[in-house]
């Protein structure tokens, strides 16, 4: 069974990189979303196995996201891509219940090494 992923940034060229780092790693048809006010407009529990969020993005950041998917499901994996300089946030993101993180860049290896490690 594949992997059903929401991908959430607000840039267009990073989820195209992503979108394609997921099919390189044999995950297809991510569903994608502009901004965290999307991403919950699109998140049901129990529909994804794996959430891959940005931090900053306008209407609804990715901290407000995983806020938001965690009262609705505990157990979906929520992955937050970052910038070095937004580690020394990441903190925040754990207490909100983000599973784990993604350094930008990143390559489709240590992508697929995070998905294996979260059974994605």
């Amino acid at each position: 069974m594949s992997s059903r992923v929401l991908v959430v940034d607000d840039s267009s060229t990073m989820r195209k990189i992503i979108v394609r780092s997921l099919n390189d790693v044999g995950v297809p048809g991510a569903i994608e979303a502009i901004d965290g006010e999307e991403a919950i407009g699109i998140f049901k529990p129990g529909e994804f196995d794996l959430v891959l969020t940005d931090w900053n993005m306008p209407r609804k950041n990715g901290l407000e996201l995983i806020q938001e998917v965690r009262e609705q499901d505990p157990n979906v994996t929520i992955i937050m891509v970052t910038t070095a300089a937004e580690k020394s946030r990441m903190l925040e993101a754990i207490q909100a219940g983000v599973s784990d993180y993604l350094v930008k860049p990143f390559t489709a290896d240590s992508l697929r090494e995070k998905l294996d490690k979260h059974g994605c």
